[in-house]
């Protein structure tokens, strides 16, 4: 290596040790990923400009342009692609499990934790409402997974009776 590559190393160096004092351990990478991000962004235009230009964009020498391909033909939309209601088994579920979740979550915070009333109302408060997300979720699952194969043995059935 050349003096001024070592130069240049120290220089780096020295800022790099000085950006740690000043900045911590944790500016410093937060520098460090910055930078990278800015080189890397710099780097990706560099390459999409040079293949963009580099592209063949003479459509007329690829030859005679083909057919479109033909459509499907249009059927009638599927339950599942409709916007259509889950039902009240959803809503109802979704009670169901914030009663449950509250009350365990509660019971659970008052005699297994030792805690104060007030901590086992908030922990109770919040078990109740992810255990309404989970009576939710649960429920919704039931309910798709319900519909798709009530529509796939349907259609399965109409292949079957075209035969």
């Amino acid at each position: 290596m050349r003096p001024v590559t070592y130069s240049w190393l120290a220089v780096v160096l020295g800022v790099a040790c000085a950006a740690i004092g000043w900045l911590g351990l944790a500016g410093w990478l937060a520098v460090l990923v910055l930078l990278a991000s800015v080189t890397v962004h710099v780097a990706g235009n560099a390459i999409g400009t040079r293949l963009r230009e580099a592209t063949d964009r003479d459509l007329t020498r690829v030859g005679s342009p083909r057919p479109p391909p033909a459509l499907p033909p249009q059927l009638p939309p599927a339950q599942l692609q409709r916007r259509t209601s889950l039902g009240s088994v959803v809503p109802v579920s979704a009670v169901i499990g914030g009663l449950c979740g509250g009350t365990a979550g509660s019971v659970a915070l008052y005699w297994l934790a030792s805690s104060s009333v007030a901590g086992a109302v908030l922990g109770g408060v919040s078990s109740a409402v992810l255990g309404a997300l989970f009576g939710f979720l649960a429920a919704s699952f039931i309910e798709i997974l319900r519909t798709s194969l009530r529509e796939a043995i349907a259609a399965e059935r109409a292949t079957t009776e075209q035969r």
